[in-house]
Order: C-alpha cells, then structure tokens, then sequence
C-alpha cells in the first residue's frame, strides 16, 4: 500500500524510512545489501519526487556473543565492533548508497537516548525487577526453552544455563491495545502472512519480557543500577529514535520526521517490530511508527544465506565484475518483495546480459548512436505522429502510471517488468521502422523525415524509461541522461524531476553528448571469476590472524554437537539483524524448534524426454528398476534445470515423434525439439510452464537445432512422458535445486 506522507513545518512532505540495524557478528554479505539497497531506491525516488526523505541504517553492538567474540580476537568489545562496523558504512559507501545517518548503538548519543527511554518507561510504571532462570545460546544471542543440555534450535550448539537478576518490562499490558491497534491500522504489518502470525501470537497470550542482564557487562547500562545492562533488543529497536535525538535537547528531527513511514525488516524479526517495539513506544507516550514491511530470506547454495551457515556471498564481489547497478537490478527484479528470492551467479549474468545489456543498454546504444550518425547528435523535430508513434507514446503514458502504483507499493519486481515491457516495445518500434535501411521506393526526403520522427521518438521513450529507473540504475541512468543531453541526473533529482516526468521533454535541437557503454556483455568466465573470489574471500578469513574476524572464523569453525534429523525447514534469516531470541521472562513465547533446511530432491524416476535420435529404444524395464548411480551434489549442480513457458508448438514435417518448440525463459527464447508428437498435441501446449536443461549443449535433429531438453517423467510400461510442471505459479527462468 502507497505511504502517505505528513508535511513538515515548511509545508513540505517528509518520508522517514529505515533498515534493520545490523548486527556486527560479521561482515556484511548480499542479505544486508539486499535491505539497504531497497531502502536506497525507494529513498531515492521519494526525494526526486520533492519528498523531503531521513533514510537511516546502522550496527547494533552490544551483547554476549560480541564481548566473547572480542575476548577471542585479543581485542576490547568496542575495537571489534568498531572494525565490523567500520566494514558496513564501507560498503554502503562503496556501492553508493544515499543514507542520511548511520547510527551505532555505542555512540554516546544513542546511549543518553536509551537510557532515557529506560528511565521514562520505569518512571510511568512499565519497568519492574524480578529475576530469570533459562537456556541461552551466546552463538545466537537466543533464549531457548527447555532443560539444561537443550541444544539451540538454531545452530545446534549446546544453550547454557543463565539465572540472574532483570528488570522486565510489563508487555502483558499490552495484549488488547495493541489487538486494537492492529484493527485500526491495518497497513501497518506486511506482508499478509506477517500481519497473520503477529496476531496470532499477541491472541495467544502475552507475559511480561525481560529487558536487562547482569551476567556480562558489555551493554548500555540502566540508569541508576548499573551492574544491570539493558537488554539488546530494548537497546537496538531504539535506535530508530535515538537516532532522530529522541530525549535530548536537540531533538528537531524527532519532531519533524517521526514517526517512522517504513520499518524495512528480515521477517524473522517481525515480533519484535511488531509487538515489543509499538508497546515499547505506547508505554513511553510516543506515537508507533506506521508501518513495518518485512521483506524474504535470500536462497543461496540450497539455503538460507546465513553467517552461520557460511553460505553467504558478498556484495564487493558482484560489484568488482559487472557493477552495483547490476546487483541493485537484479535483486529488486528477481525477488518479489516480502517473498523469499533465489540468487546465484549464473542466475544474475543471464539477467544482466538479457535484460541490462541486450536489453535498455543496447537500446541506448543504438538510438544515441544513430542520432550521431544522421543528424550530428542533435535531437531533430520529429513532425507529426503516425499510428506507430501514437501507441509508443500511450504505452510510455501507461507506463509511468503503473510504474509509480507499482514501485510505491514496494512492489519493485512488477514495476520493473512494466518498465522493461517498455523498453522491448521501444526496441521493437525502432526495428520496424529500421531508421537505417532506406527502401527503393522512398525518396530521401521522406526517409530523413521517417529518421528524424523514429528516432526522437524512441530518444523520447528512452528519457522516460531512464527518469523512472534511476532510483533502480543510479549510475547507468547517470550516463544515459547525460549522453541524452540532460544533464547530471542528481541535479534533476533535487530540482524534483520525476513530479514533471511527461512525454513531450525532450526538445528538438537538444544535443546528445558522445555515446559511451553502459553495460558491455559479460562474458562467459564472469561466473567463475565471481566464484573464484568467493573462494578466495572465505579461505582469507579462515586464515586471517590477530583480527576480529579471525575470532568469527573460530566461533564459525567450532563444531555445533550432533543432532538428529529434524523434520521442518529450518528458517535462517535473510539479514542477521539479530538472532531472534526468545523473551526472557517467557517460557511461552520461546522460538520452536527450528529444522535444518531440506533441498527438494530430483525426483527418482524422472526422465528426460529424448534429445537424441527419435528411434532410440526406451530402456529395457530391468534397466528403468535399477538401483540409481550415486552422484555427488557436484555433479548435481552441473545440471542447470530452469522454468520455461511454450510459446509455439508445432510438428516436424516428416518426423511422427518430434515436435518443434520456441519456449521463453524469461530472459532469452530458444528452440527445443522434443519427441512427445505421440503423447502431447501442439496446441495443448502453448501456454504451459515446462522444466527444461538449460545447458545441455545444442544438437542438431531433421536440420534443425534444439537448444535444451524437457524435463518428463517416464512412465511403466512402455516409458510415456509426462511433463514436470507446477502447481503454484512460478516466474520464467527459475531455477530449480
């Protein structure tokens, strides 16, 4: 749902929005890019919209797990956290993210701020002191319920008995506020299925949450008691307060900016921003913020990203080989908003490639080029509109609705489908109209007029595909407005362009500067260089000595104690924010036992419909029931299975068991024979959603190329396929693990 934004005292609209803080275990990986990347865009586009816009981000830094992490490193807790801190403001710088505040959670000025949220909520009667017994894993900062010797149903370590003295805070007087407050703001929690797990939870009951610890020392301390430290999620949900200079005298931009638009959260912490966050603030008289959206966990490697886990890839990698306009794409793209998105290399080069390089780059490239070529660069008066140049003009106008409805719902992917279905129209307009071939049959006069009119048209399309994308492609849309004679781009953002954006703005005589490349195609080795880094990166930190991430590498390489097999998919976060612990005065509300991950397995009798020869003879029935070869999950992964849709299907003249087919993979179409003339007829098929290899290599049958394989299962007794499919619906060009 579209926010809508208060006025400032300037009579202007102001938009406050924020990323999870980020919890400094460990070095940024893609999940936290992924959160501030999404952060930035919508940011971008708010204040190109004259929106005055606070973007804040951040590292938590405090807790038992960090004080240890230290100890192990031979450094205090601060020098530790300073150096992991330090890593993510470098890699927001890097990737050229435009945050308007980086807050720590050891600046004095965050700590003034949360102990006087403390003292405000004691002082009005919500803060009492009691004491707690329980399991507590320090790898996960997680309270676990169950008897000593209870493993952590995260990482399996096994939890420690902890019993000391807490202050807790009374969030059972909550239960029917915040019930009320649900109903009465109903954006308030997204996705759905947050908003469905956030009440429920609340309905079930709420006991009161402990907020201070007195076992360890390295926290911000309560005012008035300081062998007590409070809590880290009381500490670190503050900050979107702290930040704003909440409870100090310089406190303007608490009053002009709170409170917050969007809390931009992994959804494995969903409770805590949605139930102990706005009781915390009700409690103190403070105003909830209006809406927390939860975003997925990011798929790498058969699972969740996850320091953890160590299946993580960093972001300095994807920006070292094709650029960070081309992460910042492919993530707000390929993932659905609010769903869990799959991401690997192979996945990203062919997006980058068909969507970035063949796509909106070569189309640039062709029109700037040719207004060079014909007209000296400069942007001719395209006279009057023919029928061709009337439907690109409406589809630009459709678009820019659409895009906006789209891209203000945080719905980036859809929003970047419009965009892009723009960018094929242009591109098809330019080639049928074909401004450089001039027929026999066309004087000259006409065919330069037909140049000019193409031409500034399809220049026309292309300024508003590149106003609409630069909060996605800052840098790509950069060069292109600037090649477009605009100018620079941010000046234009500042001066509230997108609040103009129409079809009409650009004007014959303006000036193209010199075509430059935008996104040259990757070549075939950027998969493996980006691996090869990876590789280099983890054995880097394996082996590093002496620093704070030689501690991580040794609390990572130490071994979690066997478990049995457990029967639900563990779910690791997207972005390790924090742990998410359970409350400490609650047994109740303790997080359940989380399972490992489970990869959807090939399925045991599926088969291949045939690419070789049609008179190949199906498998002897001896040879179907045949215990299976072993393979490695290598060999697996060789095996590139990807979602494809059947554009045309038709028969092979002469061949009674091949049938031709075009299929569309989302990024590139391709032509496939398949022998299933016997059991499928051609029309039935067009339309559906098939699995196909993806990277067998091309065989040539009946003189034709087929460029890839169905995915069937075959069938007793005489080996009939039946095609895998889906229930659900699944984008084109899915990859399948």
């Amino acid at each position: 749902m579209a926010q809508a934004q208060d006025k400032n005292s300037q009579g202007t609209e102001r938009f406050y929005l924020t990323t999870p803080i980020y919890y400094v275990n460990a070095r940024p990986h893609l999940g936290h890019a992924y959160s501030t990347i999404v952060c930035d865009a919508i940011a971008r586009r708010k204040r190109a919209l004259g929106i005055d816009t606070w973007f804040l981000t951040g590292t938590d830094e405090h807790g038992q797990k960090i004080e240890r992490s230290a100890k192990l490193a031979g450094r205090t807790p601060h020098e530790f956290a300073t150096a992991i801190s330090g890593e993510f403001r470098a890699l927001w710088d890097q990737l050229g993210l435009t945050y308007d505040d980086f807050i720590r959670t050891t600046e004095d000025r965050h700590k003034r701020s949360v102990q006087h949220l403390f003292a405000t909520l004691r002082d009005r009667g919500y803060i009492y002191k009691g004491s707690y017994t329980g399991q507590y894993c320090v790898f996960d900062e997680l309270y676990v319920d169950g008897p000593p010797g209870t493993p952590c149903p995260d990482c399996g370590r096994i939890t420690e008995t902890v019993s000391e003295e807490n202050y807790f805070f009374k969030l059972s007087a909550f239960e029917h506020r915040l019930l009320e407050f649900y109903e009465a703001n109903p954006a308030f929690m997204q996705p759905e299925s947050t908003r469905r797990e956030v009440i429920s939870f609340v309905r079930g009951g709420l006991k009161d949450l402990s907020v201070s610890r007195t076992s360890f020392s390295w926290g911000i301390p309560v005012p008035g008691d300081e062998k007590h430290v409070i809590y880290v999620w009381l500490d670190a949900l503050a900050n979107y307060i702290t930040a704003l200079g909440y409870g100090t005298e310089n406190d303007e931009k608490f009053k002009k900016y709170w409170p917050a638009d969007i809390h931009l959260i992994g959804k494995e912490i969903s409770r805590f921003h949605c139930v102990y966050w706005p009781a915390f603030l009700m409690a103190a008289g403070i105003e909830p913020p209006r809406s927390v959206r939860a975003n997925g966990w990011l798929l790498f490697d058969q699972g969740k990203m996850s320091k953890s886990r160590g299946n993580i890839v960093r972001a300095e990698t994807v920006h070292a080989v094709l650029g960070s306009d081309a992460l910042r794409y492919f993530l707000l793209r390929e993932i659905p908003f609010g769903q869990d998105g799959n991401f690997s290399f192979d996945a990203l080069v062919q997006r980058y490639n068909g969507d970035l390089a063949n796509g909106y780059g070569n189309l640039v490239s062709r029109v700037v080029n040719m207004v060079h070529k014909y007209f000296g660069g400069v942007v001719q008066e395209p006279g009057g509109e023919s029928a061709a140049e009337t439907a690109l003009r409406q589809s630009a106008q459709r678009t820019l609705s659409e895009f906006a409805t789209q891209f203000d719902d945080l719905n980036f992917s859809d929003a970047l489908k419009t965009l892009w279905a723009l960018v094929a129209e242009t591109d098809g307009y330019l080639t049928a109209n074909a401004p450089w071939k001039k027929p026999a049959d066309r004087s000259d006069a006409d065919h330069v007029a037909l140049q000019a009119r193409v031409l500034a048209t399809a220049a026309e399309a292309i300024r508003i595909i590149t106003a609409l994308v630069y909060p996605v492609l800052p840098d790509a849309a950069a060069k292109v407005w600037r090649q477009l004679g605009q100018g620079e781009i941010a000046d234009a953002a500042k001066a509230s362009f997108l609040t103009q954006l129409a079809w009409g703005g650009l004007k014959p005589g303006t000036r193209f500067a010199d075509p430059a490349p935008l996104f040259p195609r990757a070549e075939k080795d950027a998969v493996e260089r980006m691996v090869a880094m990876e590789e280099e990166n983890s054995k880097s930190v394996i082996e590093a000595a002496g620093g704070p991430f030689a501690a991580q590498a040794q609390l990572a390489a130490a071994p979690a104690p066997i478990q049995e097999p457990k029967k639900k998919a563990e779910k690791k976060p997207m972005e390790e924010t924090k742990p998410t612990p359970a409350p400490e005065a609650a047994p109740a509300y303790s997080v359940p036992a989380a399972t490992s991950a489970t990869p959807a397995a090939a399925p045991a009798a599926a088969t291949t419909a045939p690419q070789a020869a049609p008179s190949s003879p199906a498998p002897a029935p001896e040879a179907q029931t045949a215990s299976p070869q072993v393979i490695t999950i290598d060999d697996f992964a060789k095996v590139e299975l990807r979602v494809a849709q059947v554009l045309v299907a038709e028969r092979i003249p002469k061949a009674d068991k091949l049938l031709r087919l075009e299929v569309d993979l989302g990024y590139e179409k391709r032509q496939i024979l398949a022998g299933i003339a016997q059991y499928y007829e051609p029309e039935k098929l067009i339309g559906r959603k098939i699995v196909i290899v993806a990277n067998l290599a091309p065989r040539k049958m009946r003189g034709l190329e087929s460029n890839g394989m169905l995915l069937a299962a075959s069938l007793p007794p005489d080996g009939a396929p039946v095609l895998a499919g889906f229930l659900e619906d699944v984008p084109l060009g899915a990859r399948l693990k």
